[in-house]
């Protein structure tokens, strides 16, 4: 099978899914474009902003897309490219695409709140209660993983003291980013130019950064930037998404669109044999395809995360009804777009069924930035350095979305129920600004103290959060008078995917401890972290099972507060 033929299977699948399936979704719900979102009825200023619907649609997919459309198709490559394959299109059509647009559509429907928040009016607070702190807890490991990840990867010297001029371009290309945003932020917002201008504005701001920051290389440690990184999560946190957040996911989407369409291009260009068996075994490597293929990809084919920043962000910035399928939906099939590209990238790069040394990403980025020389005659280093600010860029989107969900479910959790009065305790843990530094002062502890002890369970984490989500929404669909069965399969399988995998990994734990291997420190925290999951997710499950089986519709599908 050569790469050419498996891009265009996939192309026509996710675009039958967009046009067919994901309208039928949309016609099933239902949308009112006359109808003021909460975004525009609200519009504090500060989470709430309206905007354009290609604005909003580049903060979902620049959020969205982090580092799993690229690790995880490559790491699921060892039971074939096949198998990886077909859980990207049939995830990310029926699964991923159908949850992201499905607690965008709930949060817009429901006043701009999160799914922990909507889980309240239909399933209870208890409910609410539990998904929230379920919801701080993987932000806390997420923030902890990329920020180490972004901080190695502007990283200007090797372990033996040598420059390395990649990551102190990228830095220095990330931190014009951060600077310019706020400017083009106010151009927006002041100016208010047409999006064709726009556009070419953001272009040509984006060549030039890029310029800049390969001419004039910062050369720091990575301590030193996971400092810097910290420093600017804060500021992402707090800030108006229109000043900092929303211009820079816009300016980061065409680094991001860019590295696609290259590898896209190098493809049909070269259109190369993929050296990968199409089915490798049910196990390999000691691993069985089920459940580890369906936990280790994620973000290209379904990842609770998505949800978080579909409910959590895009719908405060949702100008009108009609934009939340190419956002919700869309932004997640070009998601699947990436992972099929790393896919087809990494496994033609492949000798003789075994993948090429280095970590996905190493591979993905060198593959990619051949592409930029031979194809289009960029400098090797000048290649480099592109790839190497892109790969950041994947990481640097996500986990600024991720802080600021974080600091928002951590303040959720401690809102009084509509009513009452906060407590002085309430008072302080829904502070903006204390509810931040706690998150990020709790991510960046787990970061110096080793999140790799608790790593590997952070895609059974994502996984269930997923199952947890389509629960959720189903509850709300049913309650509402709309149509959920579409949810039942993708809900149930996800959910026991990952109650599989997280039985697996305690049954593990056991065995190290019974054969004398076992570490406290890494095996013992791992087996807190996964029974916790595991208990938070049945109560959850439970409490949302319990209403959707036994509660009959009780709100007028009409009478929603979107």
């Amino acid at each position: 099978m050569t790469g050419l033929s498996i891009m265009l299977i996939a192309a026509a699948a996710l675009l039958l899914g967009y046009f067919v399936y994901a309208r039928w979704l949309e016609k099933t719900w239902g949308i009112d474009p006359d109808k003021p979102t909460p975004a525009v009825r609200i519009n504090d200023g500060k989470d709430f902003s309206p905007a354009s619907r290609w604005t909003v649609f580049a903060h979902q997919f620049t959020s969205i897309t982090g580092a799993g459309p690229v690790t995880g198709p490559i790491i699921a490559a060892m039971f074939g490219w096949l198998p990886a394959l077909l859980w990207m299109l049939v995830g990310g059509i029926f699964f991923g695409a159908v949850q992201d647009f499905v607690a965008l559509y709930a949060s817009v429907k429901n006043g701009g709140r999160s799914v922990g928040m909507i889980i309240e009016d239909y399933v209870g607070r208890t409910g609410r209660q539990l998904f929230l702190l379920f919801c701080w807890l993987f932000t806390l490991l997420v923030i902890a993983a990329f920020c180490d990840m972004v901080a190695n990867t502007f990283n200007g010297y090797s372990k033996t003291g040598a420059e390395l001029m990649p990551g102190a371009a990228a830095g220095s290309i990330s931190l014009l980013y951060m600077v310019v945003a706020v400017f083009f932020g106010l151009y927006l917002k002041y100016f208010k130019p047409s999006s064709g201008v726009q556009l070419v504005v953001g272009i040509v701001l984006m060549v030039v950064m890029l310029a800049v920051g390969i001419e004039f290389p910062i050369y720091a440690d990575a301590e030193t930037w996971r400092y810097v990184v910290f420093a600017y999560l804060f500021a992402a946190s707090v800030m108006p998404m229109w000043l900092l957040k929303q211009p820079r996911d816009y300016l980061s989407m065409f680094l991001l669109v860019g590295m696609i369409v290259c590898a896209a291009v190098g493809v049909c260009v070269q259109n190369p044999t993929l050296n990968m068996p199409a089915f490798a075994g049910f196990t390999v490597n000691n691993l069985d395809l089920f459940p580890i293929l369906f936990v280790t990809i994620a973000c290209g084919a379904v990842s609770g995360f998505h949800s978080l920043v579909s409910s959590g962000t895009s719908s405060k910035m949702i100008s009108n009804e009609r934009d939340m399928r190419p956002v919700g939906y869309g932004s997640m099939c070009l998601e699947v777009v990436l992972g099929v590209v790393s896919l087809v990238v990494v496994c033609a790069a492949a000798s003789n069924g075994k993948l090429p040394s280095g970590t996905p990403f190493q591979i993905f980025s060198t593959s990619v930035a051949s592409f930029l020389t031979e194809i289009f005659g960029v400098p090797q280093q000048i290649s480099a350095c592109i790839l190497t600010m892109c790969v950041s860029a994947l990481a640097l989107t996500s986990v600024d979305a991720v802080a600021r969900i974080g600091r928002m479910s951590l303040q959720e959790l401690f809102m009084p129920p509509a009513g009452q009065e906060k407590t002085a305790v309430q008072k302080l843990f829904t502070n903006t600004a204390f509810a931040t530094v706690l998150t990020l002062l709790c991510g960046y502890a787990l970061c110096i103290a080793g999140y790799m002890s608790v790593w590997p369970l952070f895609g059974s984490a994502n996984q269930l959060l997923s199952a947890l989500v389509l629960t959720g929404m189903a509850v709300f669909l049913k309650s509402t008078g709309r149509k959920g069965w579409m949810l039942y399969a993708p809900m149930t399988i996800m959910f026991v995917v990952t109650m599989t995998a997280l039985l697996q990994a305690v049954y593990k734990i056991f065995v190290a401890a019974s054969n004398g291997t076992f570490v406290l420190m890494v095996h013992g925290l791992q087996l807190v972290v996964a029974l916790a999951l595991i208990v938070l997710a049945l109560l959850v499950v439970y409490h949302c099972v319990a209403r959707l089986r036994d509660a009959p519709p009780v709100i007028n599908r009409g009478s929603t507060q979107g």
